[in-house]
């Protein structure tokens, strides 16, 4: 019978702990354990990280999360004006909203963001330059709150929502006007979504949903859930890759889930049967 070198040209190696950086489809043995391992692509799964300042939930979120920021929202019954700024590791809390505000979908970064909709189901769109905000012509094509937001100023999602039950409708805005393209898988409020309008994902949702789903461009995926269900989370993220979840309700939560979409390198360990 041939052996494992004469088949791929190289033996087993032997390893007292997991190698470093181990490549899609390495075998190796762990000599310490007395088993065989191998490193395959997975799926990607939500990490803690750190805890908001200001426990809340209906809030905005913008960036990613090395590079993010939430505003507004509520912190028990009161709407706060309170923003936040992430950095990776930890939040910081720097210049306060105008108006304290909930409800509303998301879009931008930090010195170009969009928001639109909001409670009670209005379909007002407003934009902000770094300084101020201000009304665009623009209006979304069904009027709700409780959505997922994200995107650019001039590229946004808005992702479900409730008018006042929940839907699965999503809107593109592509800087001029708001166009229906295809529906969520499941119908969803109070969800939190980040990325861009062609690689977005969206997460969390009403009476503490878990769910995420993955957004193509094209079409809606089912992936990964949250580690904790969770609902009116503040997040966003750079794609359907990379995103954070951040605080939410119930219980005015501080903690933080980190997203690693798509698939990422798992050590497994072989058994016998």
């Amino acid at each position: 019978m041939a052996t494992y070198k004469q088949i791929f040209g190289s033996a087993v190696q032997n390893y007292t702990t997991n190698p470093d950086n181990p490549i899609e489809g390495q075998l190796w043995y762990d000599s310490t354990n007395g088993s065989f391992k191998y490193n395959q692509l997975e799926l990607g799964a939500w990490t803690t990280g750190g805890d908001l300042g200001t426990g809340r939930y209906n809030m905005g979120g913008f960036g990613d999360k090395d590079a993010g920021l939430v505003t507004g929202g509520r912190a028990g019954t009161p709407r706060v004006a309170v923003t936040e700024s992430y950095n990776g590791t930890s939040w910081t809390e720097v210049n306060d909203l105008n108006l304290a505000r909930m409800d509303d979908g998301s879009a931008g970064i930090q010195t170009a963001a969009l928001q639109f909709g909001g409670t009670p189901g209005t379909t007002v769109t407003s934009s902000w330059n770094g300084t101020s905000w201000s009304d665009v012509p623009a209006t979304l094509n069904t009027g709700r709150f409780s959505g997922g937001g994200t995107g650019l100023q001039s590229a946004a999602l808005q992702i479900g929502g409730a008018t006042p039950s929940a839907t699965a409708v999503v809107e593109l805005y592509n800087g001029t006007s708001w166009t229906e393209v295809n529906d969520l898988n499941t119908a969803v409020a109070a969800n939190t979504a980040g990325g861009t309008s062609t690689s977005a994902v969206s997460f969390g949702g009403s009476s503490t949903v878990a769910r995420t789903e993955s957004w193509n461009g094209t079409c809606w995926t089912e992936a990964a859930d949250l580690l904790t269900g969770a609902n009116s989370i503040g997040g966003d993220g750079s794609s359907n890759l990379s995103a954070f979840a951040a605080g939410g309700n119930p219980g005015n939560r501080v903690t933080t889930q980190e997203w690693t979409g798509g698939f990422v390198p798992v050590t497994k360990t072989i058994t016998a049967s």
